[in-house]
């Protein structure tokens, strides 16, 4: 019984860790390395639906980005804030 148990708690990590958040840009600083990001749930955080700004850990994350535009992202929280570590226009 050990061992499913063992299995299971194993596995879940790697579940989580390919899931993609989707949200809508509302607005982008690049100057400050800051996105504005409408967004559904975020499981791996275990945050609702809502507005808020992100950093992003790379400036060139935003690059090619647009107000409006849907998108898939990853995020973590770090050091008291919010980072998106990757992001990409929603299919």
């Amino acid at each position: 019984m050990y061992a499913s148990y063992h299995q299971t708690q194993s596995a879940a990590p790697a579940a989580t860790a390919d899931r993609w958040a989707e949200g809508e840009v509302r607005r982008i600083d690049p100057a400050t390395g800051k996105i504005t990001l409408r967004h559904g749930h975020i499981p791996d955080l275990d945050m609702p639906p809502m507005t808020m700004v992100f950093q992003v850990r790379e400036r060139a994350l935003l690059q090619g980005l647009q107000v409006g535009q849907r998108v898939r992202f990853r995020a973590e929280q770090a050091g008291g804030g919010y980072f998106v570590t990757e992001i990409k226009p929603a299919p």
